[in-house]
């Protein structure tokens, strides 16, 4: 399937650390978060126009000296076969490319990392990597996409490409022995991010009612994480 883009935030100073980047969202997504906040790119994308790439080149040509970069996000973009095609078409403008993934395509991952088309990969862990835990954050039942999430993990760390695991930390889904169990299954990872969950228009309206962990309690579980990981941030304060 071509790729397709239903959002553009031009200019954000939030989405790779270090980088001023345009953001583009891509619908769908093989996952059905109950915190999600993007649910109408995954439930009914067709609500928003599709933006042509020469919307998006001409932007990034004409700000090149202010952008460094895009960060691919979603929906999930390694859901679209012709991926590869489109990071070509935005690195030969010159520009550095972030992809956002919930780790469920490794083969695609491979790809993007084996032809150099992307500098940065953020990779979302929903939770620990066990059967049950990953149908009650996702809503989804599959063993087989769990192994996925494995095989992205492995393949990530070992990729030689920069990258970070994070986690969206929501209270009734995530505890603290959660989350360290998710950072020591991704053993000495170069990065972990903890992001605070934000209860504005959940995918499932029950989530809205729920509050967000205090940042302190989430820097506090990020300290702890560091008997694993090399580094361990926390956003969303």
């Amino acid at each position: 399937m071509k790729i397709l883009i239903k959002g553009m935030i031009e200019t954000s100073l939030l989405d790779w650390d270090g980088k001023i980047v345009s953001t583009l969202y891509t619908p769908y997504c093989n996952f059905r978060c109950p915190y999600c906040q993007n649910a109408g790119l995954v439930l009914n994308p067709d609500q928003y126009e599709t933006i042509p790439f020469e919307v998006i080149s001409n932007f990034l040509i004409n700000h090149r000296n202010w952008i460094d970069g895009i960060c691919l996000t979603g929906g999930e973009p390694c859901f679209f076969e012709y991926l590869p095609e489109f990071l070509e078409k935005i690195r030969n403008l010159g520009m550095e490319i972030k992809l956002d993934t919930n780790g469920t395509f490794p083969k695609m991952l491979q790809r993007v990392i084996d032809r150099g088309l992307v500098n940065y990969v953020a990779m979302d862990i929903k939770a620990p990597l066990n059967f049950n835990a990953y149908e009650k954050s996702t809503r989804i039942k599959s063993k087989e996409l769990l192994e996925k999430v494995r095989e992205s993990v492995d393949l990530i760390i070992h990729s030689g490409v920069d990258y970070e695991f994070r986690t969206t930390v929501v209270p009734n889904l995530h505890s603290e022995e959660d989350i360290l169990e998710i950072a020591r299954e991704i053993g000495r990872a170069k990065k972990y991010a903890l992001q605070n969950f934000s209860n504005r228009e959940t995918m499932d309206p029950e989530f809205q009612k729920i509050s967000p962990y205090k940042i302190e309690e989430l820097e506090k579980i990020c300290e702890l994480c560091l008997q694993y990981v090399q580094c361990c941030v926390v956003r969303g304060k």
